[in-house]
């Protein structure tokens, strides 16, 4: 068997694994007899009414676990795709003001307007600032005429900054006792996970994955530099704007739901090269796998931490980010 076949195998078992735990474990623990009559029943394979318990898995802790999955294997291909696009090793989606974007969304929702759409309306207005954001970012570079990675990033960082001000203002003149429910959704979250909204975050999934699968040949020939790239017939300036686009909409489809969770871009890209190497045609799928599992690990220890209340798991993810980043500096310093 080869290393990726082996990698794909061992972090697929993994995955299931942690799947089934975070329906069982919570607050409330749940035999797997009612886990699984629970899904039957909420699926239609029974004519029982569903009871109490069994909606609290079908509605609450299965889609929260796919959800998991889903947003943490989105997370590790755009951190993937933007750190091969930016030749930055640092890069993730909350470097170039796409998150900004979003928590502004929501923040305006939830301190301003109210929920006016009903369950749709934190969603979409944190999808919107994400898209209105990358637009942004994208308007200050073509001004520039110059698609360079640096000038990209800076762009970003400019773009990041100014949305995280307009958070902190709408914080600090909303109403204080919505106070919470920001900042836990700033520090991100799963408790939105609905199955109404599982579509938008598998769009968002399935356009960066497939779209960073179908360039995997150009993104390849970018390791090697802009000028071999070009010489390959790479138009790498269109190139990078299409991938930066992607990864945009891809983002703000999973804030929209889950808020800012860090991290995981930065993270699992460099686990991933580590197991199968550069070569996109390996890399995409294993980045997709560990980031799942990693968020999916984040959030059951993050509901049981400090159970019966629940964790932000943007904390449990940026604990282990900045351990992660110390030993990456330690490591790039010694070499």
């Amino acid at each position: 068997m080869t290393r990726f076949g082996a990698t794909a195998l061992f972090g697929a078992a993994i995955l299931v694994a942690l799947i089934i735990l975070s329906v069982l474990l919570g607050s409330t623990k749940i035999p797997v007899s009612d886990v699984i009559a629970s899904i039957m029943t909420g699926l239609g394979l029974t004519d029982q009414a569903p009871t109490p318990m069994q909606r609290i898995v079908f509605d609450l802790r299965l889609p929260r676990a796919l959800f998991s999955a889903v947003i943490g294997a989105g997370l590790g291909i755009v951190g993937v795709v933007l750190q091969t696009t930016t030749r930055n090793d640092l890069a993730d989606p909350f470097l170039f003001g796409l998150s900004s974007g979003a928590a502004a969304g929501a923040v305006l929702v939830i301190t301003v307007t109210g929920d006016v759409l009903g369950i749709w309306t934190l969603p979409l207005a944190a999808f919107c600032g994400g898209i209105i954001a990358s637009f942004v970012v994208l308007a200050l570079v073509r001004s520039l005429r110059d698609g360079a990675p640096e000038k990209l990033i800076l762009a970003g960082l400019a773009v990041s900054f100014l949305f995280a001000a307009i958070t902190n203002y709408l914080i600090f003149a909303g109403d204080n006792r919505a106070a919470h429910s920001i900042v836990f959704w700033m520090l991100g979250g799963l408790g939105l996970a609905r199955w109404q909204t599982l579509p938008l975050i598998l769009l968002g999934l399935g356009l960066i994955f497939a779209y960073a699968l179908y360039r995997r040949r150009w993104l390849d020939a970018l390791l090697a530099g802009d000028t071999t790239a070009v010489s390959l017939g790479v138009p790498v300036d269109r190139l990078r704007m299409m991938m930066f686009l992607a990864c945009a909409l891809a983002t703000a489809s999973f804030v929209s739901v889950a808020g800012v969770i860090g991290f995981v871009g930065l993270m699992v890209p460099h686990l991933a090269r580590g197991l199968v190497g550069p070569l996109h045609s390996f890399l995409l799928p294993t980045a997709a796998l560990i980031g799942a599992v990693l968020l999916t690990g984040s959030d059951i220890v993050s509901r049981l931490l400090l159970a019966p209340q629940e964790l932000p798991v943007g904390i449990v993810t940026t604990s282990i980010g900045s351990v992660f980043v110390f030993v990456l500096l330690i490591g790039m310093a010694k070499r």
